[in-house]
């Protein structure tokens, strides 16, 4: 763990957190008379981004004043971060073309593989599960939208 990467962390997404709560107050704060309006989940988010933020910069704080100068820190892995921030946006651009799941689906794969799971049948069963589940509850549960599969797929 790198001390001041992680102090630095903190304080960028705390103020991404104050930006989506000042940013929530743009938004209308009810629809119809209900008490819940679309505002609520992005203030909500907010906080909960600004209270973790702040509990791991205590966190740090309190490793630095217990860490002894002799201990070793392991070694930031910029080429995984890298690997992994190129798929998320290569997920992004690919999202409508192949629908929710299969993206989801190859994007999680991924993601475990470069984080390091060694069980490639494990990680598929978890990807796999994660994403539809995602989709069953948020699309037909929920009713909510997100891309299905896809139309050359025929199904």
């Amino acid at each position: 763990m790198n001390l001041m990467f992680d102090r630095i962390g903190s304080l960028f997404f705390a103020l991404v957190g104050a930006l989506f709560i000042a940013e929530s107050r743009n938004i209308s704060s009810s629809a119809y008379g209900s008490q819940v309006g679309p505002n609520i989940f992005p203030f909500g988010l907010g906080v909960i981004l600004i209270l973790l933020s702040l509990r791991l910069l205590w966190e740090t704080y309190k490793k630095g004043v217990a860490a002894s100068s002799s201990e070793s820190q392991s070694p930031l892995r910029y080429k995984r971060f890298l690997f992994i921030l190129a798929a998320t946006v290569l997920y992004v651009l690919v999202l409508e073309q192949l629908g929710y799941v299969i993206s989801s689906f190859a994007f999680l794969l991924y993601a475990f593989t470069m984080m390091g799971s060694k069980n490639i049948l494990k990680s598929g069963i978890v990807s796999l599960l994660f994403s539809v589940g995602v989709y069953v509850i948020y699309v037909h549960l929920l009713k909510g939208t997100l891309p299905g599969l896809p139309a050359w797929l025929g199904v």
